[in-house]
């Protein structure tokens, strides 16, 4: 079978890899969709991120769907031919974080297409897959492509559990790449009265009003965008800060109500805040990595049309195409969610 390996920055290929049958509690997966992440992106433009590096060739990709083709030993919940949306979280179960609950946080986590362990963990776009039986929720109803978004979704929907209850909230949502874009759709979803959305380009502004947003705000181009939500201390409850970068999170401080919650999704290196304003309006900061229950979540959202996410998969390339996939997904003036496709 073919797979996408990355080697270093800018040196991506499409090479051969060896798969053998499922063993007991596995599927075999043939691959239909995988969307392209943040992640995946940092590994082809920069051969990694932070601390985290490429040290040998890694199969890349996390955000996948398919249709099971075979079934191991014991499997009795999963049929052949059923369309699948794939988690790349698999934790341990014996930790002490996955027994208490928080396997986002498990100690032995084998996440696809992660450079953080060594050897790495190898990633998830390649045209068939052996994965736990349990790691696979059925799709039916879904495109392959609305399935392999139940990743980027989940990672939201943890957000939003982590932020409490939206219902009624005003929200602000900084940085429309996909995160934030799916944190539109949810705030929605959740009951959340007024979301207003910042960003750096037009094309993602005009596509978070299309999906929801009541407003739209690019800081290039205004001189005070949140002067108007800055006054009697401030107008939001709740931040869902997704662009990573420190004066985008510096510049909302004005803008959120006393007690007002900050939930931090952005990965963009480390940042300095003005901890003396937030502790001045009693600002609660939270972070929020990955997700674990939420998956089987996020297809059941998708199957029940409370959110519809196939205004942000913008482009789809096939396998052979990768590198130009990788290149679209890139350029935030045209793309928001660019997916691979397997055949």
């Amino acid at each position: 079978m073919k797979a996408v390996v990355a080697h270093a920055a800018k040196d991506l290929r499409i090479e051969d890899r060896d798969i053998g049958p499922p063993g007991a509690g596995r599927v075999l997966v043939r691959m239909e969709a995988g969307g392209i992440c943040g992640s995946d992106l940092h590994y082809y433009n920069h051969g990694g991120f932070g601390t985290v590096r490429l040290k040998q060739p890694m199969i890349l990709g996390h955000e996948v769907a398919g249709r099971i083709e075979a079934l191991g030993e014991g499997v009795t919940h999963l049929t052949v031919g059923e369309r699948v949306a794939v988690s790349p979280s698999r934790p341990c179960g014996a930790c002490a974080y996955c027994l208490e609950g928080s396997q986002n946080h498990c100690l032995d986590m084998r996440f696809y297409g992660s450079a953080m362990p060594y050897p790495h963990i190898q990633g998830a776009f390649r045209e068939h897959l052996i994965a736990d039986a349990a790691q696979c929720v059925p799709a039916s109803g879904l495109s392959a492509g609305e399935a392999a978004m139940a990743e980027p979704l989940s990672v939201v929907l943890h957000a939003a559990k982590r932020a409490g209850d939206l219902l009624g909230k005003r929200v602000l949502i900084t940085g429309c790449g996909p995160i934030g874009m799916l944190a539109i759709l949810v705030a929605r979803a959740a009951g959340a009265v007024e979301v207003v959305a910042t960003d750096v380009t037009d094309f993602t502004l005009d596509l978070a009003r299309k999906i929801g947003a009541d407003a739209v705000h690019n800081p290039t181009s205004e001189a005070d965008p949140f002067a108007a939500y800055s006054a009697d201390k401030g107008h939001f409850d709740v931040l869902f800060e997704c662009s990573g970068v420190a004066a985008a999170l510096a510049s909302t401080i004005p803008a959120m109500r006393p007690g007002g919650i900050i939930m931090q999704l952005g990965l963009g290196g480390d940042m300095t805040l003005p901890v003396q304003a937030m502790t001045a309006k009693e600002l609660q900061l939270r972070g929020s990595f990955r997700f674990h229950a939420e998956f089987a979540s996020a297809v059941g959202l998708m199957q029940s049309g409370r959110i519809d996410v196939t205004p942000l998969i913008t482009h789809s390339f096939p396998l052979s195409d990768a590198v130009a996939a990788f290149e679209m997904a890139s350029d935030r003036s045209q793309a928001i969610k660019a997916q691979i496709t397997f055949g």
